[in-house]
């Protein structure tokens, strides 16, 4: 059974270590910071020569994949911080449930994801006159595929840690590269190799930064773009979800959970 009080015990646990490392509030904060000052000031420059918003569409699309990329990491590298302290043992010989443990990471996921995106959306404001959170529902919608999708994406290198050991944390940071060439993050499908474009049919951040773009336009996003967004968020999620449980199950039956981290 599902407990309130476990769920909030691991988002505490990861709260307590973030509230006494320089470390990791320099990962949380300074990297959002320095891409959206780096990339803003090139768009600005960009648009000065040619004349167009392209500003707008670099400072949103910055602004959504930090969010994808801290909601993924808050889940995987939130893992990985009970891998590094050995506690994975101690945690479940206590009454904390598998269930317990992901939705508290979850939580965590949510809130870095919160933190770094309000950082950004305020320097937007203050800098570059872009107001991120005054775009609508739209956006809203696009915002919470990718939370889905980055989760998605962190419980598949949760399982690769699990089944391969220690070695595999290098996807708690590379595994959602991977989707980047074929996000349309800062470019349109369109301008893609036919090969590329075929690609992304099956990539659903592709579908959210298009999407994106049409929100920057003053356009409406077709209901279409959304329903394949999140039809292929949802495979994705329950794809990952089986592929989470059963590395869980095996490395148990294995006697890898034990080991994890030696």
């Amino acid at each position: 059974m599902v407990s309130f009080r476990r769920i909030l015990a691991i988002l505490l646990r990861h709260l307590y270590l973030l509230k006494h490392s320089v470390s990791r509030w320099i990962d949380l904060l300074y990297w959002p910071t320095i891409d959206l000052l780096l990339w803003g000031f090139v768009s600005l420059y960009m648009q000065q020569r040619e004349g167009s918003g392209i500003v707008y569409h670099f400072l949103g699309a910055l602004i959504l994949w930090n969010i994808l990329i801290r909601a993924q990491q808050g889940l995987a590298v939130g893992f990985l911080e009970d891998v590094w302290a050995r506690n994975l043992l101690h945690l479940f010989a206590s009454p904390l449930t598998l269930l317990d443990y992901v939705l508290g990471l979850l939580l965590y996921s949510i809130l870095k994801a919160a933190i770094a995106s309000l950082l950004m959306g305020l320097l937007g404001v203050l800098i570059f006159d872009f107001n991120f959170f005054t775009q609508g529902l739209a956006l809203f919608n696009l915002t919470f595929a990718l939370l889905l999708f980055a989760w998605s994406v962190g419980l598949i290198t949760i399982a690769l840690v699990l089944y391969f050991g220690q070695e595999a944390e290098i996807f708690a940071w590379a595994l959602a590269l991977l989707f980047l060439p074929f996000s349309a993050v800062f470019y349109p499908v369109s301008v893609l190799p036919p090969l590329f474009q075929e690609i992304t049919k099956f990539v659903p951040t592709s579908y959210v930064f298009e999407g994106m773009r049409m929100v920057f336009q003053g356009k409406e996003v077709p209901l279409q773009f959304l329903f394949k967004a999140y039809f292929l968020i949802l495979v994705y999620l329950v794809l990952s979800v089986f592929i989470f449980s059963y590395s869980f199950k095996l490395s148990k039956v294995q006697g890898k959970l034990t080991k994890v981290g030696e």
